[in-house]
């Protein structure tokens, strides 16, 4: 018998396969609802599906899959550890814009999803899914749509959840010369489902636990990319360092006892 959470999360399925809600309806043949681990810790949202999505009913099943799938690979993600979806449920005919009426209507879905499946990091995938996210979780949106690309491959917090915008899988189809970049900012996703090993022993976290320091050095390293953390390397290396020596590197003398 399926669990309370899985029970409405298949009925959300089921609407989203069903929706006439708006004029995407008219043009698709599959509406597509998010598909994988029910639990992931991280959820990949991307822009909307394919013709071959569209034909087909599945996921990333086109270039743009084979281009995930890759990314994925390289960073040692299989795509049963994640739950992946959709901003837009249904193709873009032609492959246009998302018109904004479809945004507002389509993201009742995501929202649910989102809720349901309660991912602890969710990695936008290119300018839709990202704005649309940033809006959501209220990040200040940059300046114009190229400053977007700014924030590829840099972990954000907003309320509880991590916000990892990343280049759309398809970018590798156009330009082969951000492959290197891309790589690196998806290997990210593997760092982000595990905490860094080092953490229950980190002075960090008695820190964090007396008070002393904000939570953002918890979620942003310890819990989120301990890779980036110049603690996590020095101690890889068995180099010494103060106890009072922050994830980035600083120094917080009120720290020093």
């Amino acid at each position: 018998m399926l669990s309370g959470r899985m029970k409405k999360l298949e009925d959300l399925k089921q609407r989203i396969r069903e929706c006439e809600k708006c004029r995407l309806q008219k043009t698709r043949i599959n509406a597509l609802p998010g598909e994988g681990n029910s639990n992931a810790r991280v959820m990949l949202v991307a822009q909307a599906p394919g013709e071959n999505e569209d034909r087909d009913g599945k996921m990333f099943i086109g270039p743009s899959g084979k281009k995930l799938d890759g990314l994925l690979q390289e960073a040692d993600v299989s795509r049963q550890e994640i739950y992946v979806t959709n901003l837009i449920k249904c193709m873009l005919p032609k492959y246009r814009k998302p018109k904004q009426d479809e945004i507002q209507t389509c993201a009742q879905h995501l929202n649910e999803e989102i809720r349901l499946i309660n991912p602890s990091v969710i990695a936008t995938l290119g300018y839709y899914s990202t704005k649309y996210i940033f809006l959501k979780y209220q990040i200040p949106l940059p300046e114009s749509k190229p400053n977007f690309s700014k924030f590829y491959g840099k972990l954000l917090l907003a309320e509880n959840r991590k916000i990892l915008p990343l280049r759309h899988p398809a970018a590798l189809l156009y330009d082969g010369s951000v492959r290197e970049e891309m790589t690196k900012n998806y290997r990210k996703l593997k760092t982000l489902m595990v905490d860094c090993k080092w953490f229950s022993v980190c002075p960090m976290k008695k820190f964090y636990e007396e008070g002393r320091i904000q939570k953002k050095w918890i979620e942003l390293y310890c819990k989120g990319d301990w890779k980036s953390c110049v603690r996590y390397h020095m101690e890889e290396r068995g180099q010494p360092h103060p106890d009072w020596m922050l994830p980035d590197g600083s120094l917080d003398e009120s720290l020093h006892e």
